[in-house]
């Protein structure tokens, strides 16, 4: 899926992926930046983040050379 980037360097997240990932007006995101990926987080309160995680995979989430 294409974005175009505007005269005002805004994006704009398709109509699918906003209404999959619940994306509201106004919400904000954190952003990171590796290599030349671009990754949006959106900025939950922790009483939205509990329990976010339970039955993730750790396997393989970070690159060999990140690990301490």
């Amino acid at each position: 899926m294409d974005v175009i980037v505007s005269p005002k360097y805004q994006i704009l997240i398709p109509k699918e992926i906003r209404k999959s990932l619940n994306i509201k007006k106004g919400e904000k995101f954190q952003i990171y930046v590796k290599g030349k990926v671009i990754t949006l987080i959106p900025d939950r309160s922790l009483k939205e983040l509990r329990g976010f995680l339970s039955g993730i995979s750790m396997k393989n989430i970070r690159e060999e050379t990140e690990r301490i």
